[in-house]
């Protein structure tokens, strides 16, 4: 059971899977909800602040290296891009619009993203670690009640 609790958890830290793809994890292992999305939330939060601090200078100074730099290239401009959204539809509720851009689980706009995009805006840390953590918990729900109301049923 740890085997497949670490599994799950491992897999929330990927970037554009996340929490997203690892609670349906769970679920198909067949592990009790409520602990799969405690390790998932966590495994998702344990990056953020590390993406915070240094992933915008590792990609600049990426952006034109011979073999990374199409790779980190994309990555800075799909921050860029989240970024720009975010702040033409937030205006002044730039916390609120990063908290839901977190958390509705769509491809692209997660935990990884959003941090990116929070760090390209220059929002303060504090901030910007609590909306991401208030938008993985929601996207946990979300994904929870709908996992185990399709999936684990199916393996029930």
């Amino acid at each position: 059971m740890l085997k497949k609790y670490l599994i799950i958890f491992f897999i929330s830290m990927v970037p554009l899977v996340e929490l997203r793809g690892a609670i349906p994890f769970s679920q198909g292992f067949g592990l009790p909800l409520l602990p799969s999305y405690i390790v998932c939330v966590i495994g998702n939060m344990l990056p953020v602040p590390i993406i915070y601090l240094f992933a915008r200078r590792v990609l600049e100074w990426g952006a034109d290296k011979p073999l990374i730099g199409g790779f980190f290239s994309f990555c800075l401009e799909k921050g860029e891009k989240g970024g720009k959204k975010l702040q033409e539809k937030a205006g002044r509720g730039l916390f609120l619009a990063l908290l839901l851009f977190v958390g509705i689980p769509l491809p692209g706009t997660g935990a990884w993203t959003g941090t990116l995009a929070a760090s390209i805006l220059d929002m303060d840390f504090k901030s910007s670690v609590t909306a991401v953590m208030l938008g993985v918990l929601l996207a946990g729900i979300i994904m929870g009640v709908g996992s185990y109301l399709t999936i684990g049923q199916i393996f029930s």
